[in-house]
């Protein structure tokens, strides 16, 4: 086990200090597409509190835009990063944009795993239920139920995460994409979350500092977050996928079954 820690270690370690050098050469084009996520993202909540005042037809119409607009940049991002990694140096605007089955791709994939999350939970939910006649408090276990839950879907998508690398690299359908991810990160959990726990650790020192009363270094923490970790994190998601991808021995069309553990 430790010796295995010791592997995943390693291996995020690589894909980190890659994805620092890829960013530093290419930072102010991956951090200007980041720096639209956040206009992006920042601009549709403005629009729709005014908005709402108008009409909340015409509020909810303009977030549905947004929502469309924000994840095409997203995509766009990440087409724009696979590029890079790929070794070409000159990469066009219109190289990177989703194109329209792209799109429909996935967020019928996000439907799909919305769906299968809710399964989840309701049959945990079914499966804590007995224990009431039991004697355990109601309360209590809808509480344990829940945590319970969330721990399993988190682990469900953090398996499912890598879904749209699929659709925009390898041009798979929407639950092709599902399962490909599923059996991409089988074996891989521990380095996901090592990944997620390095970037973790800033976001939560600014919460720490921020209700703490330190508003400099809470402040300076945030420009880090904005500037660096984002954009940084795009990059880093990206070249574990292609990481992982080298190792890959799974199928086309993978089954989920053979790939649950």
């Amino acid at each position: 086990m430790i010796q295995f820690l010791k592997d995943s270690t390693f291996a995020v370690n690589e894909v980190i200090n890659k994805s620092w050098d890829l960013l530093r050469q290419h930072y102010f084009s991956v951090a200007g597409l980041c720096f639209l996520l956040f206009l992006t993202s920042n601009t549709s909540g403005i629009l729709a509190f005014y908005l709402n005042e108008v009409s909340p037809f015409l509020s909810a119409f303009m977030a549905f835009l947004f929502v469309i607009l924000y994840f095409g940049i997203q995509l766009a991002l990440f087409k724009y990063i696979f590029q890079l990694i790929d070794g070409k140096d000159h990469v066009r605007l219109q190289e990177t944009i989703p194109t329209t089955r792209e799109l429909v791709y996935f967020f019928a994939a996000m439907c799909c795993i919305a769906a299968i999350a809710l399964v989840f939970y309701f049959i945990i939910s079914l499966l804590g239920f007995p224990l009431v006649y039991a004697g355990v408090d109601i309360t209590m276990l809808v509480d344990i139920t829940r945590v319970i839950a969330a721990v399993f879907i988190f682990l469900f998508l953090l398996r499912v995460a890598f879904y749209p690398f699929f659709i925009i690299d390898r041009h798979a359908g929407p639950w092709r994409a599902v399962k490909l991810s599923f059996a991409l990160t089988k074996g891989n959990i521990t380095k996901l979350l090592l990944i997620l726990v390095f970037f973790a650790i800033l976001h939560l020192l600014y919460i720490y500092f921020n209700y703490s009363g330190y508003p400099i270094v809470s402040t300076a923490l945030s420009v880090i977050n904005s500037f660096l970790v984002g954009p940084l994190s795009s990059v880093v998601v990206a070249m574990a996928y292609r990481d992982m991808m080298m190792h890959y021995q799974g199928g086309e069309d993978p089954k989920v079954t053979e790939n649950i553990i």
